[in-house]
Order: C-alpha cells, then sequence, then structure tokens
C-alpha cells in the first residue's frame, strides 16, 4: 500500500475528533434516519454512484446495526473485533476481507489509532447493472444473490484471509485510490475494478477456500470438498469419523469459516445441483429429489421454492426460455 494512501487513511476524522474530545457515543443521526438502528447509503454515498468507501470510525464502540447495502470490510492494518447476534465473535486482522449482506446484525469493539479499516458499500445496483460473471456452484455468488433478498436468510457474512494474495492486494489498492483521488470523474474504473476484485474473490471460494489453509482451516477445505462430492449422501457423522473432530467442534467450526453450519452448506449444495439438473437434464424433477439424496418431496419443494423464488417446474421453464433467448 502506497505511504500516502496509508497516511491519508490513519488521519483523524472530524468525527474521531469530537470521540477524542469526550463525546465518546457513535452519533446515529450519522449514518441512519431511522429509530433502529439500520446504516443508510443515502447518508454515505453520493447520489447516482453505487459503490464508496469510508475508513472505519475509530475510538469508540459502534453499537448493534445493519445496513440496507452490502458492506466489505478490509483490514489494511492492526485488527478489528466484531460480535453478530447470534453470539458470534470475529477478529479481524490484517489482508482479512469481510462481506457482510444487508440483513447481518452486528457491534464492532473500538479500535485504536493503528487499526485501519476500510469499508466499501455496494448497493444491490452494482449487481443488477450487468450479468454477475461469478461461477454458478461458487459460494461467493450464492452470498450476493440471497444478500439481494429481500428475506433474511442464515448466510450473514463470507471471511476471506487474503494477505499475501497479490492480485487481490493490488485490486484493493487501485479501488481505495480511485475513489480516493477520483470519487467523481473514474466511477466507471472504480466499478469495473470492484468487478474484477470480486472476481478475484470468487476464485478463491470456487476453490474451497483454499487461501484459507493454515491451521484449523485446513479442517474447513476438507468439509466442504467432502460436501462437495458426497452432497446426495452426506452426513455429519460421518465427516466426524473421517476428520477425527466431534460433531459439535465441526459445526462450529464451518459456521465459524463460512457463515454456515453442515446442514445448511449440505442444503445448499444439494440445491445448487437440484437447479443444475434442471437447467441441463430432461430428468424429472422426482428423479432429481432422489439424485440429491433427499426422500421427502414436500419439504424438496419448500426449501427449493424459498431459495429460488419458484418451484422447480417453473424454474425449469425460466430457465429454458433463457437459454432459447440467448
Amino acid at each position: 500500500m502506497r505511504n500516502d494512501i496509508y497516511e491519508l487513511l490513519n488521519t483523524i476524522t472530524d468525527e474521531e475528533k469530537k470521540i477524542l474530545e469526550g463525546d465518546s457515543d457513535i452519533k446515529k443521526e450519522l449514518y441512519t434516519s431511522e429509530d433502529d438502528f439500520v446504516v443508510d447509503s443515502s447518508k454515505l454515498l453520493a447520489q447516482g454512484k453505487l459503490i464508496d468507501i469510508r475508513p472505519h470510525t475509530r475510538f469508540a464502540y459502534f453499537p448493534t446495526h445493519r445496513h440496507n447495502y452490502i458492506e466489505m470490510v478490509c483490514i489494511l492494518k492492526g485488527e478489528l473485533t466484531t460480535h453478530f447476534v447470534d453470539g458470534e465473535t470475529l477478529t479481524l486482522k490484517a489482508g482479512d476481507i469481510l462481506l457482510l449482506n444487508r440483513h447481518a446484525r452486528h457491534d464492532i469493539e473500538p479500535c485504536g489509532k493503528d487499526d485501519i479499516a476500510i469499508n466499501f458499500i455496494i448497493l444491490p445496483e452494482f449487481f443488477s447493472r450487468t450479468q454477475i460473471f461469478y461461477d454458478r456452484n461458487d459460494i461467493l455468488r450464492d452470498f450476493i444473490v440471497t444478500s439481494l433478498s429481500d428475506k433474511q436468510n442464515y448466510n450473514d457474512y463470507i471471511l476471506y484471509h487474503a494477505k499475501g494474495i497479490l492480485t487481490v492486494e493490488n485490486l484493493i489498492e487501485n479501488l481505495i485510490w480511485t475513489l480516493i483521488y477520483h470519487k467523481n470523474d473514474m466511477n466507471t474504473i472504480a466499478m469495473s475494478t470492484m468487478d474484477l476484485l470480486l472476481m478475484n474473490l470468487c476464485t478463491l471460494s470456487s476453490d474451497s477456500l483454499t487461501d484459507m489453509s493454515r491451521g484449523s482451516n485446513s479442517t474447513t477445505i476438507q468439509a466442504l470438498e467432502y460436501i462437495d462430492t458426497h452432497f446426495a449422501d452426506a452426513t455429519l457423522d460421518e465427516l466426524a469419523s473421517l476428520t477425527g473432530y466431534s460433531t459439535a467442534y465441526l459445526s462450529r467450526l464451518l459456521k465459524q469459516n463460512t457463515g454456515l453450519n453442515f446442514k445448511q452448506l449440505l442444503q445448499q449444495r444439494r440445491l445448487q445441483e437440484a437447479a443444475y439438473l434442471l437447467e441441463s437434464t430432461t430428468l424429472t424433477t422426482e428423479k432429481i429429489i432422489k439424485k440429491i439424496g433427499y426422500e421427502n418431496s414436500a419439504y424438496f419443494y419448500r426449501i427449493f421454492e424459498a431459495k429460488y423464488g419458484q418451484s422447480p417446474k417453473d424454474y425449469r421453464g425460466s430457465t429454458h426460455i433463457m437459454n432459447k433467448k440467448s
């Protein structure tokens, strides 16, 4: 990271000056007009912009909140600790990238002067302006699609440990430089750079989070590979036998590293396979249900419609229509 960018991001803001002078509470009116603490993009973005950045406010506790946009938190230096309302705690280190969907509720512990985090504000319209070029079975693509839904879902976040990944680090630096120094005249370049950043993150997740492979994350990779290849008959008990860990530990580990527990990851993989088979084969829905490992047809129909917003029959019809048009 260029020194001039670091120096600029390390500058004490007017909000931080007031906090250091004793006005220690975060002023909600700077972030929202609602009684419920929903950080509002209209308070942070200029009209017409789809993405922007904002340095995280240091020195003060940031109370429980959510956003009406997708947030990407990048830790440039130091660390940041956040608590989710379900009790999870994440301590992010330099190089970590955390994507939060619009329904995730969390708070943030006070950061020190040398803890530098950047919040990327990404409006839902950013993803609808063009085709999403992420792999069909990719974790990031699924996260984005579900994040754009108005229905709350269990996948609150994705965490990437990207320290030392040169392409990702360069793209983040380019984005910060563009959005700081060319805020009004390089909007298209900024959005294209964000596309490239997401596409590079996509390669990490589609490779079973390969770059999260140190320590306990190797077990996460093993679990994801097991689910990917054995989704039709996978069980948490069998995974525990393969890894040597208890089922309770594995479920907590998967939730910590992917945002989903074993059952949710298995369901996600099965539904992805069902959608693929509906798109690319003439198998009946009943045969697809058995092929992906479900016995209860009514349950399958319910969770499929909850995920994709339509029945399997309608989904197959809509994809066939789109294929004919293309």
